[in-house]
């Protein structure tokens, strides 16, 4: 068993999956900061100085030690617009590296379509004395 878990661990495969989640995690700080720090503040300001944090819909106000009972949507939708930068910066990623992928295919395949001369040469050779045969 000791053997099976070395040899997973071994894998070419959790290997990628580990770095793709530290990559992640540190991929959504920055997604974080931007939202956070630099585009809702812009949106606030052109919607007359909203902070979205800020926005809440209240359904029981603070009553003594009672804390209030709220919605807050405004985080709602600033994490939406997270998910958003996120899904479009990944696919504009993946889109980049099927470009990458389809420029080697092509490469390769020109590389196998290309025969030599004597290859060819004993190709017709060959298919002209199957002919002859007939």
């Amino acid at each position: 068993m000791l053997k099976d878990f070395k040899a997973f661990l071994q894998r070419g495969n959790v290997i990628e999956l580990a770095v793709a989640v530290i990559i992640g995690g540190a991929f959504r700080s920055i997604v974080n900061s931007l939202v956070n720090d630099v585009i809702m503040p812009i949106i606030g300001k052109l919607l007359g100085n909203v902070s979205f944090s800020d926005l809440k819909w209240i359904l029981e106000p603070a009553q003594g030690e009672m804390a209030e009972v709220a919605v807050y949507y405004g985080m709602f939708i600033q994490n939406i617009i997270d998910f958003v930068i996120i899904a479009f910066t990944i696919f504009l990623i993946i889109r980049m590296f099927e470009k990458m992928k389809r420029k080697e295919e092509a490469v390769e395949e020109a590389v196998e379509e290309t025969t030599p001369e004597d290859i060819e040469l004993l190709r017709e050779i060959r298919d002209s004395l199957k002919n002859k045969e007939v």
